[in-house]
């Protein structure tokens, strides 16, 4: 059980390495268009690399179009995301971002009609109060106010993203199901935000060193790690490893980019992850005594 709960643990730090990456290649004067363009391509390209010697001797056009739509709200949060951190730190677009905890609660209550537990409310209002400490108490800005509502959109969209990764395509090579998740992201992300750089040589040269990591660590070896690690250690357990996406965003942030982090910031990313824990320790001690 070790090892998977290192590869979960290893999918969140991939996922939170993004955010350093995405503000450093605004800094060097890339838009949106080109981060998010570049990061679908080169992910894309990467998964089909090696998912094409796991493909499934057969699989129906009709199977095929359905997991193409899963990857939709993929192509859909990195939009969101990005264009939060077109204002916002990367350590507070982070913080949004991770909304995604209560806003899945939700999502269960509408979806599956399953009521919270006291345990589960109690979560949520700890990960609440951390946001708002976490958030700096900045909220007079315009600017800053479109960030929030760009991040609580990626929120959004990433609870799609982990309602359908639960649900569809259980019975493929998790590598042929998420290339073929890679194709509706990146279809999205097209649409929405023209690929210049793939008619443009030396803009795709220089978008490069920026894409390929992306690629990498957004779209290529998260999935692959879920895929592995979460049928092994569980969704509650596997909630909590995947946490460790806000604190590697946070220390990245403050030790590559200098963002600064306030003594009451820290406090706030701090009650975030013991809101999870709370939320599902209960469920964890049980699996590991049943181990």
């Amino acid at each position: 059980m070790g090892l998977y709960a290192l590869l979960v643990f290893l999918s969140g730090c991939s996922y939170g390495v993004l955010s350093t990456i995405v503000k450093t290649a605004y800094a060097a004067g890339f838009q949106v268009a080109d981060v998010s363009g570049s990061q679908a391509f080169f992910g894309m390209c990467l998964l089909w690399i090696i998912a094409w010697r796991y493909r499934p001797t057969y699989i129906s056009c009709r199977r095929a179009i359905l997991f193409v739509l899963a990857g939709l709200p993929i192509g859909l949060t990195s939009v969101c995301y990005y264009h939060s951190l077109e204002t916002l730190n990367a350590s507070l677009a982070i913080v949004f971002l991770f909304q995604f905890v209560w806003i899945g609660s939700l999502a269960e209550i509408l979806v599956f009609r399953r009521t919270p537990t006291k345990q589960k409310m109690i979560s949520i209002a700890v990960l609440l109060i951390g946001s708002v400490l976490a958030s700096g108490f900045d909220w007079s800005n315009f600017t800053l106010t479109t960030g929030i509502l760009w991040g609580l959109a990626a929120a959004v969209t990433y609870t799609l993203v982990i309602l359908l990764s639960g649900t569809v395509g259980l019975e493929i090579p998790p590598v042929f199901k998420s290339a073929l998740m890679s194709i509706g992201a990146a279809a999205v992300i097209f649409i929405y935000l023209p690929p210049v750089f793939l008619t443009n040589s030396d803009l795709f040269l220089s978008i490069f060193p920026y894409g390929i990591w992306l690629g990498f660590f957004g779209i290529a070896l998260p999935p692959l790690l879920l895929a592995i690690g979460i049928p092994h250690v569980g969704p509650g357990l596997g909630s909590i490893l995947g946490s460790s996406e806000l604190p590697v965003a946070v220390l990245l942030s403050y030790f590559v980019l200098h963002e600064p982090i306030h003594a009451w910031q820290w406090v706030g990313m701090i009650l975030i992850l013991l809101g999870i824990v709370i939320g599902n320790i209960n469920i964890n001690i049980q699996k590991v005594n049943r181990s």
